[in-house]
């Protein structure tokens, strides 16, 4: 046997052996899209366990992913994913639903029923069975050609991070203070001001005046340093939020392999499970590195509480009647996420439900 025809033997048996195919495997590309910068733990998910998740569904199928991941405004600036997969500048990528309130409604129920729960995983699961048991939610992401592919992110029990200290809701009577799209409700009735900001820009917002405090969630601000500019973190139990989903160019998708159809899912899944895990880890560290450097940290009292959440017009109902003048179906989802949450229960000072 000549020296070729031995190497090509030894390949094709190496090759039995292992049970590997000779057949080249086909590459696809996809960008994968955010506009937040990877310090956020939903953005560094997509790398730590988004990828490797979907490669590793996708070993032996035949079908490989070549990714080029677009964080940070490289791409897409902050709310502007869902036009990005829309037009297919980007085939996969993590919407975050907050900043979508008009154009992804139904998905923001969280955020119109505040003082709900603090647990993420609580919220996180309660909408994502919403997308399986309420037609309204996926069709609502059809509309913008986009393809819900079963995994998200929630944000830890939203606090307030302001330059001046707060012990009731009269402290915040002519105070600007930022949130981040429907948040902006949680301060009508309290005589704030409420000013629509995202994570990017709060910290030289403050630090500049523009606002005299934010809305935000410890796992963000703990990384963005808030407590350098406003130093009095106070815990309103504003309630864990639902603020994005993993999602894909819907005519793309449908025109792959079942098999990367399913990595894709899969591992939409994993980064769930993933982000969930560090998230819970992460918290109480972050709170307890504000206090080390710089942040006072005050509870506000049950009453105060109580009181915030009576003083809030029913922003439930009308959030409900204005989707529902679109043909979405949100009464049915507020109904079913106030009675998952009563099931489960979750502490409610207000049952948004009752309108």
């Amino acid at each position: 046997m000549n020296t070729h025809l031995r190497r090509a033997f030894l390949a094709a048996t190496f090759l039995a052996s292992t049970g590997v195919s000779a057949q080249a495997q086909e590459e696809i590309s996809v960008t994968l899209v955010n506009g937040h910068p990877p310090v956020f733990l939903w953005v560094k998910h997509l790398t730590e366990t988004y990828i490797p998740a979907v490669n590793k569904a996708l070993e032996g199928s035949g079908y490989t992913i070549a990714w080029s991941e677009a964080y940070g405004g490289t791409l897409a600036a902050v709310g502007g994913e869902l036009e990005a997969l829309e037009d297919g500048l980007a085939e996969v990528g993590v919407v975050p639903t907050v900043f979508e309130p008009t154009a992804l409604p139904l998905q923001n129920v969280s955020y119109f029923t505040p003082f709900s729960t603090p647990d993420p995983r609580l919220v996180l699961e309660t909408v994502n069975a919403l997308h399986e048991s309420v037609p309204g939610m996926v069709d609502s992401w059809e509309r913008y050609d986009v393809e819900y592919l079963g995994g998200g992110f929630a944000l830890d029990n939203y606090l307030l991070m302001t330059n001046f200290p707060v012990e009731s809701i009269d402290d915040l009577s002519g105070r600007r203070i930022a949130a981040p799209g429907p948040a902006v409700n949680w301060l009508e009735g309290t005589g704030a001001v409420g000013v629509a900001g995202n994570l990017t820009t709060y910290y030289n917002d403050i630090q500049t005046g523009v606002f005299d405090g934010v809305i935000v969630f410890p796992t963000a601000a703990a990384p963005a340093k808030l407590q350098e500019v406003a130093p009095h973190i106070t815990i309103t139990d504003f309630g864990a939020q639902y603020a994005g989903s993993v999602v894909a160019n819907k005519p793309w998708f449908d025109e792959q392999p079942e098999a990367v159809q399913a990595a894709l899912r899969e591992g939409a899944k994993a980064y769930t499970e993933a982000y969930l895990q560090e998230q819970n880890s992460r918290v109480e560290a972050a709170l307890a590195g504000m206090q080390e450097n710089g942040g006072t940290l005050t509870t506000l009292s049950d009453e105060e509480k109580a009181r915030w959440a009576a003083a809030l017009p029913q922003i439930a109902d009308t959030w409900a009647k204005a989707a529902e003048a679109d043909n979405l179906p949100a009464s049915e989802v507020l109904d079913a996420y106030i009675g998952a949450l009563k099931e489960a229960g979750a502490p409610l000072p207000r049952d948004w439900s009752q309108r």
